[in-house]
């Protein structure tokens, strides 16, 4: 499948704005009680099942998380600079390049997947792409989590970001129910859906989805 276009501002502004991406973004630990219990119920629902992609892993300070909790986890990102950051931050794990459009990942090999603040940059064309890979990599039972921004349908074209580096990429925020039925469109079932609204300095709704591929 030819890389869709998007793919390369992703890419060469998450290569630009990493080393200060790494020094902004909080530590999991630091992430507020919400968000911690997600990631901890996503844990326990996903740690039995086989081996877990966090699916654009950044840095990998949550997929590091994952891994102290018991998860089988592994990082795949489409910026070949965090995943560099990410293994010398954490040898023991392995990390990947690679796209969420084709992921080099076989038919029901994963347990989990956990995609967290990641999505948002695709544009929604693209998602029901993204969520059959979801779909076709899960194993029967497998369980998602896909955390990020949510909205009214705003697209916003940021121009600067992390350090006040150069950024090209877009963000989509699409409704928390358009979201869910993309993921039902793809053959996933949502079993919780937490919206979070915006407090203490957050700018914008975020919304936490948890799935699994039935069979």
């Amino acid at each position: 499948m030819t890389e869709p276009s998007y793919l390369a501002a992703v890419r060469e502004s998450y290569d630009t704005v990493a080393a200060d991406y790494v020094r902004r973004v909080k530590e999991p630990a630091a992430l507020d009680p919400v968000s911690r219990a997600m990631l901890a119920a996503f844990a326990e629902l996903a740690a039995p099942l086989g081996p877990v992609a966090d699916l654009g892993c950044g840095p990998s300070k949550v997929t590091a998380h994952l891994a102290a909790l018991g998860v089988p986890v592994s990082g795949v990102d489409v910026s070949p600079r965090m995943i560099e950051l990410a293994r010398a931050a954490y040898p023991e794990l392995r990390f990947t390049v690679g796209s969420m459009t084709a992921l080099d990942i076989a038919d029901g090999e994963l347990g989990g997947i956990l995609a967290y603040y990641t999505t948002h940059h695709t544009p929604p064309q693209w998602l029901p792409t993204v969520f059959a890979e979801f779909h076709r990599t899960l194993a029967p039972g497998g369980r998602l989590m896909l955390a990020g921004h949510v909205g009214n349908g705003e697209h916003l074209r940021p121009t600067r970001a992390y350090g006040d580096h150069p950024v090209s990429y877009e963000s989509h925020l699409l409704p928390p129910d358009r979201i869910a039925e993309l993921l039902h469109g793809a053959g996933l079932v949502v079993t919780t859906r937490v919206v979070q609204e915006p407090e203490g300095g957050v700018k914008r709704q975020a919304g936490t989805f948890l799935a699994y591929k039935p069979g």
